[in-house]
């Protein structure tokens, strides 16, 4: 059985609400941990949502840092690695559109996509309406939380 430490959960997910529903308790095995963790983010509300989204780097820009979250952060955006500038300059002008437009960061699971593909995904969520974006996001963001516990889980944290 693994307890994963708050700090630990923390770097899945920013939001501490949800850490603190995930932490401090044993699971047998991931699914027990994945379940968990999508129970506890379905209650999370909006601003729980928007401190989560906060600890997310634009996509096009690689965070730095060599802590766990920065690590996982850069290889799920491998994908805009090697991009064409075009694309990238064009995944700035929608990140800051997107921004402007929803008030938080463009979130995508970002894993196994490439540059063009993100770019295309922002372009078609741009004419969302925010209740509909908003639900996008949970979405997404449960993608990668997910993603992550498993790399978590892998590491025996």
């Amino acid at each position: 059985m693994r307890e994963p430490s708050r700090d630990d959960l923390l770097a899945c997910c920013a939001s501490t609400r949800w850490a603190d529903g995930v932490a401090g308790r044993p699971y047998p095995d991931l699914a027990g941990l994945l379940d968990r963790s999508d129970g506890v983010l379905a209650m999370l509300n909006w601003a729980d949502v928007e401190e989560a989204l906060a600890a997310h780097p634009r996509i096009g820009d690689r965070r730095q840092g060599g802590d766990r979250e920065s690590a996982w952060s850069r290889d799920e955006q491998s994908g805009t690695a090697s991009a064409e500038e075009d694309v990238l300059r064009r995944l700035r002008a929608g990140n800051a559109a997107y921004e402007e437009r929803f008030g938080h960061v463009y979130l995508v699971c970002a894993t196994g996509r490439s540059a063009p593909e993100m770019l295309a995904i922002l372009e078609d969520r741009l004419g969302n309406v925010p209740e509909k974006e908003r639900m996008v996001v949970r979405d997404e963001l449960g993608k990668i939380v997910r993603l992550r516990l498993a790399k978590l889980w892998e590491e025996g944290a």
